[in-house]
């Protein structure tokens, strides 16, 4: 039972953890929390949905799926980073220097827009995904685990890996310098702009994968499940340290496991607050989060 358990956290916590990251990269060079993240997320379900359909339709699936499913995560992908890029410049860019509740008017003006374009566009019902596939199980220490499950575990890994053998490239040392200080780094020739615009399209992209897999994982998705994401993932974001990509994964694996092992052995009606529960506990011995820093003023 409790392998079991241990097994369902870390697949939904893999995806929070995903989710995460692109809240703190955001939040760690602007300061800013891009609401409309959980959005670019449930664009992602969908996309993967279309995609996914669209090759079933052409016959895809039943000749190759891996390949199908390749190419839907990388169609899926692309489209939103190209949303990521867009909202950057069209939301955020403009206000900059503006005050700070103006972004974040912004980013919840973004989010209710791309909630209502989806509902008008694809229907407010839920939609179905179009293959199931990875129910196979296999059976370990009285638990079951699908290949399904091992496939987003290993997914999650391996995108948090690269993430942090990216932050050691070229690209990475110039994001963690606008982190520290925009002004600085633009003296030395960094294109702050241009870094700016890649941290949305990477984490645009991180959470197009976590969709496309939500999506394949419980089979059904509707317009507002960017919502309760987005909130879960920013819970995981703050629990683990707001601004830090090792806090993002930390609160995402914890979240998942609190949820997981919360519905499990106390109420599955009440699994949505037990995560709240720890975040407040955690928040009132260490604000910062686990692994956060506490911010200085900059003078």
């Amino acid at each position: 039972m409790l392998f079991q358990q241990l097994i369902n956290g870390l697949t939904l916590g893999g995806v929070y953890a995903i989710v995460a990251l692109g809240y703190t990269m955001v939040y760690g060079i602007l300061e800013l929390i891009n609401f409309a993240h959980g959005e670019i997320y449930m664009l992602g379900a969908y996309l993967g949905i279309i995609f996914l359909g669209i090759f079933t339709a052409i016959g895809l699936t039943e000749a190759n799926l891996p390949l199908a499913l390749f190419l839907t995560v990388l169609l899926a992908v692309f489209f939103c980073a190209a949303y990521g890029f867009t909202m950057e410049k069209v939301a955020y860019k403009p206000l900059r220097n503006a005050p700070r509740l103006s972004p974040l008017i912004s980013a919840i003006g973004v989010s209710l827009f791309l909630q209502n374009y989806v509902m008008l566009t694809q229907g407010a019902t839920d939609k179905v995904f179009p293959s199931r596939f990875g129910e196979s199980r296999i059976t370990i220490m009285n638990g079951e685990i699908t290949f399904l499950q091992i496939l987003i575990i290993a997914v999650s890994a391996l995108i948090m890996l690269s993430l942090h053998l990216f932050r050691k490239t070229r690209w990475g040392k110039a994001m963690r310098a606008a982190t520290q200080d925009k002004t600085m780094a633009a003296l030395v020739g960094i294109n702050v702009d241009g870094v700016i615009s890649l941290t949305f399209c990477i984490g645009a992209a991180l959470a197009a994968v976590a969709g496309v897999m939500v999506a394949a994982y419980y089979g059904l998705v509707n317009h507002f499940i960017g919502y309760v994401a987005g909130i879960k993932a920013f819970t995981a974001a703050v629990l683990g340290g707001i601004g830090s990509i090792p806090g993002a994964m930390l609160g995402g694996i914890l979240l998942g496991l609190a949820e997981s092992t919360g519905a499990a052995y106390l109420s599955s009606e009440y699994k949505d607050a037990y995560a709240f529960v720890i975040l407040l506990i955690i928040l009132l011995i260490k604000p910062s989060g686990i692994l956060g820093r506490r911010s200085e003023e900059k003078v």
